[in-house]
């Protein structure tokens, strides 16, 4: 029997590994956007070129987040989390050393989009398998906050090694950095083989395709809408008056609420019996009412609409996926693979909506961009519905203490 210090042990090891990993995966699409201004000096793209190649790189990434999300079932979380960390230090060698045109980087960065989807799902397969359930709501937080994590060492790069040296070591510096995370990766043991006539397109015992392409829908319509917020809440700003000292402040301030909002909505989620998707889109018609006011001008509105709109409004995806890993406990990975395809998803479509609406008028696209954030809590919603029907998550829920979970 596994004591409880030992099990305490295991449950941290996994936070960590999942942390390393994600943060590994994920950090190639934020030191390009982050050295964009020095890469696109050289390479000779504009800001809106900048733009084409996020939205790809997220285009590419929702391809292969299925694919990917079978893949971690196949193989267990200790070959695909090292296989996703070395692509991304691949990746950024890649960029560091090969990138001597645009096109060429963007193909890179499309094929380091599988790495994000690697090391995103074999963490949720670790946090699901080696974290106790009682547990597993903060895992998720914790883990989800890996991508702040990205964009500090991203912003650290830049003053110590991109303006000292060039941007092509910055690649290279923090590509070698992200391999520290391999010892770091989980280590979890290779999943029992599967029957081969198993079909991983449709539905299974194992895993409720239908409703999770619903829940899917959902989060792309949220992701699309506070993916924009990151991007375009500066110039926004500044287009209203207020200075860019001043709103970058504000962005940075939405940016700490973010990560305690993620850590702390984890934290509730262990606290309750259920009802997590419900939570999530209450969230999200928070942050719709941010958004809404971010198309108000004046301070206040500013500071009171990127508080809810970023961080509130974007602290549902490790409630997100704690709630399908809950409800899909035989298949976590592939269960989150499709969700995580419509986050991808939303990254890539959002920008681009969002960015075409405000070049004619930003209070419009805020209140868009509000108005998607309210139809992705009512497709939530109706996801949860389809969900809790079906006949693989009944089984579950027949099986769990807390009927009411999910």
């Amino acid at each position: 029997m596994v004591s409880g210090d030992a099990a305490g042990g295991g449950a941290v090891k996994a936070a960590i590994g999942a942390v390393a990993t994600t943060t590994a995966s994920v950090v190639p699409v934020f030191l390009v956007g982050g050295l964009a201004v020095q890469i696109g000096d050289e390479l000779g793209f504009s800001p809106a070129g900048l733009g084409v190649v996020v939205a790809l790189y997220f285009a590419a990434g929702a391809l292969c987040s299925i694919p990917a999300g079978a893949l971690v079932e196949r193989y267990g979380d200790r070959l695909t989390s090292r296989a996703g960390v070395l692509l991304a230090s691949l990746t950024m060698f890649g960029i560091g050393g090969l990138a001597r045109s645009y096109t060429t980087l963007v193909i890179i960065m499309m094929v380091g989009a599988a790495a994000n989807s690697l090391g995103q799902l074999s963490s949720n397969l670790s946090l699901a398998r080696q974290v106790p359930k009682h547990r597993q709501g903060l895992s998720f937080g914790v883990k989800q906050s890996a991508i702040p994590i990205a964009t500090l060492l991203t912003g650290a790069a830049i003053p110590t090694v991109a303006l000292t040296v060039g941007w092509r070591w910055a690649f290279l510096v923090v590509g070698a950095l992200a391999l520290g995370a391999l010892p770091l990766a989980p280590r979890g043991p290779r999943p029992p083989a599967r029957p081969k006539s198993t079909k991983d397109t449709k539905d299974t015992p194992e895993r409720a395709t239908g409703p999770l392409i619903v829940l899917a829908l959902g989060a792309t319509l949220a992701a699309g809408s506070a993916s924009a917020l990151g991007i375009f809440l500066v110039d926004s700003a500044v287009a209203q008056g207020i200075g860019p000292g001043m709103a970058g402040a504000v962005l940075t301030m939405g940016s700490v609420v973010g990560v305690i909002s993620r850590i702390g909505g984890g934290w509730l989620a262990d606290r309750r019996q259920g009802n997590h998707l419900l939570i999530v889109a209450g969230t999200l018609l928070t942050g719709a009412a941010g958004l809404a006011l971010l198309a108000l001008p004046g301070i206040w509105p500013l500071l009171l609409g990127t508080v809810l709109g970023y961080g509130l409004g974007w602290s549902w995806p490790g409630v997100l996926n704690f709630a399908v890993v809950r409800l899909n406990p035989l298949a976590p990975a592939s269960a989150t693979s499709i969700t995580q395809a419509g986050v991808y998803l939303g990254g890539c479509l959002g920008p681009l909506v969002f960015g075409f609406l405000a070049s004619h008028s930003y209070p419009l696209a805020w209140l868009v961009g509000a108005g998607a954030m309210v139809s992705a809590s009512v497709v939530l919603v109706l996801g949860r519905r389809l969900m809790l029907a079906h006949p693989s998550v009944r089984a579950v829920r027949a099986t769990l203490i807390q009927p009411t979970a999910g």
